[in-house]
């Protein structure tokens, strides 16, 4: 096979979670322009809509659906409906996720009194464990009882491939980053490694996506409302610029496709090189 071809994965169907805005929007069109049948879900159904609508418009084979991936019954009916309409998985992107919460600093450097352990709201962490990790479980379990059906020539082993979106915050400390968040990345990045040797079996492949600063909605979409907040991430990324989610696209198709058939358990990182420790 040549290589532009493993890179082929027209006719496969997919789910993306979080994928009506940021960066699982990006996966979407990624698996869309690419052929794909996608299932986009997202917590804001007027959002699911609207973005189906808009890439079914431009003759994309796409449905949406309402989920949140914390509620492990919706999300396994979503995947049933998926499974109904598409004739089993092959690719799934566990990308919803959330930032609740200020980190102990502020992006000035000052510390934020209600980003601090014994002021922090619980009730943020909570939520932010039950999106980030419980969700990304919930996602993970439901596409491998899919996947496990997939079969290749000769009764041998399909797959599929699990891509999770996990965070470079979940690999070092992020001061202005919510508590929560940086604990809830790091778990999604090992239970990738743990999972990556129980489903080899299965030829079921799941690796995760650790990006850095991408300019997203993601703690309210405060980057985009704050020139002065991007100005001075901007300056401390070595690269020189925050990135755009379309900038995540050809790594969002690589390990969807079987151009990443000898990848499994690992985690790719996109950060534009905050994390070779230059801050200007």
């Amino acid at each position: 096979m040549g290589v532009l071809n493993q890179f082929d994965i027209a006719g496969r169907s997919a789910i993306v979670t979080g994928g009506a805005s940021g960066i699982g929007l990006a996966y979407v069109e990624t698996l869309a322009e690419a052929g794909v049948r996608v299932t986009l879900t997202d917590v804001n159904p007027d959002d699911a809509a609207r973005e189906g609508e808009r890439l079914k418009g431009e003759g994309f084979d796409v449905r949406w659906a309402r989920l949140d991936v914390s509620d492990r019954a919706e999300t396994e009916a979503v995947f049933a409906a998926h499974d109904a309409a598409y004739g089993g998985l092959d690719i799934a992107f566990a990308n919803a996720g959330v930032g609740l919460g200020p980190g102990f600093w502020t992006p000035a450097g000052h510390r934020a009194p209600d980003g601090q352990i014994d002021t922090f709201d619980p009730a943020l962490w909570d939520r932010t464990v039950a999106i980030n990790l419980t969700g990304a479980y919930n996602t993970i379990r439901s596409s491998v009882a899919l996947m496990k059906r997939n079969t290749g020539e000769n009764g041998g082993r399909r797959g599929g491939s699990i891509v999770c979106t996990a965070s470079n915050a979940g690999l070092v400390t992020e001061p202005i980053v919510g508590i929560p968040y940086m604990p809830t990345k790091a778990g999604v990045l090992h239970m990738v490694r743990a999972l990556g040797l129980e489903l080899a079996e299965f030829g079921i492949r799941i690796n995760a996506i650790a990006p850095g600063p991408f300019v997203t909605n993601i703690g309210g979409g405060w980057v985009k409302k704050d020139p002065v907040a991007r100005a001075a991430w901007d300056a401390i990324v070595p690269l020189g610029r925050m990135a755009e989610t379309d900038q995540i696209k050809p790594l969002a198709l690589l390990l969807a496709s079987d151009a990443s058939n000898y990848m499994t358990g690992s985690h790719v990182v996109i950060d534009g090189g905050m994390m070779l420790g230059h801050f200007g």
